[in-house]
């Protein structure tokens, strides 16, 4: 999902920065407006249904095979994507059939809300609550929900072992980590009037290339089991080029 949701915006950037070209035709600004959306709706959900799943793993470790069984992982997996999707579709219904005219160049490297409303020649306030009510709002709540839920875990380790605790701290860390990198600037854009500011490119970055470009690494270094196959790969690739 990171791949998909980087890829919908990074390439056109590349090519800007690279070659100059900074045309891009209506449906395609549409297209991109709603695959960005759609991936980074699902993440925000995504991150929703991993804060339970960590809360399972370390407050009823004894009972998580049979609470997060196959059957439901795959559940959430898909009400996460039905989320992203209804939100990605809620946000490009509001922004399509609106009457652009006079200048046709946006303040951004890519196309979203706030810089499309600045290009719209009627009233925008009601369609600007909207998009905080679905971009903004959401996005508050559920980072509110993440540390509700990051806050009962830190609370439950004083019944756990300090082998379970250095466990328990480092499944959360990584999860603290991504869920501030993505959540913070996303208030920032959203949960607010939608307007645009010279700082708004800067802050997009982070979510939208630094922090997927990091998920890999920040979940990846934490997995075991991973890491311990990466010492075996770089320990038989020094062997064998010894030999």
């Amino acid at each position: 999902m990171d791949v998909t949701y980087s890829t919908s915006i990074t390439p056109k950037l590349i090519s800007e920065l690279l070659f100059g070209e900074k045309h891009l035709s209506f449906e395609s600004c549409m297209t991109q407006l709603f695959a960005e959306h759609l991936f980074a709706g699902s993440g925000v959900f995504l991150l929703l249904v991993m804060a339970c799943d960590r809360y399972v793993a370390v407050c009823k470790p004894l009972h998580y095979v049979v609470i997060m069984r196959q059957r439901v992982c795959v559940v959430l997996l898909l009400l996460s994507f039905v989320g992203g999707f209804l939100h990605s579709v809620i946000q490009l219904s509001t922004v399509y059939g609106l009457p652009f005219c006079g200048p046709n160049v946006i303040d951004h490297y890519m196309c979203d809300m706030c810089p499309l409303l600045e290009l719209v020649c009627s009233d925008t306030y009601v369609i600007g609550i909207l998009v905080v009510a679905n971009g903004g709002l959401i996005c508050t709540i559920v980072f509110l929900f993440l540390l509700v839920s990051c806050g009962v875990i830190l609370h439950s380790l004083k019944n756990l072992s300090q082998e379970g605790r250095r466990k328990a701290l480092q499944t959360c860390g990584s999860h603290i980590t991504v869920v501030v990198c993505f959540f913070v600037p996303c208030i920032f854009m959203y949960a607010r009037p939608a307007k645009t500011f010279p700082n708004d490119k800067l802050l997009s970055v982070f979510y939208t290339i630094i922090t997927p470009m990091l998920n890999p690494l920040i979940y990846s270094l934490r997995n075991s089991e991973l890491t311990n196959a990466m010492k075996k790969l770089s320990r038989g690739n020094i062997i064998s080029h010894i030999k």
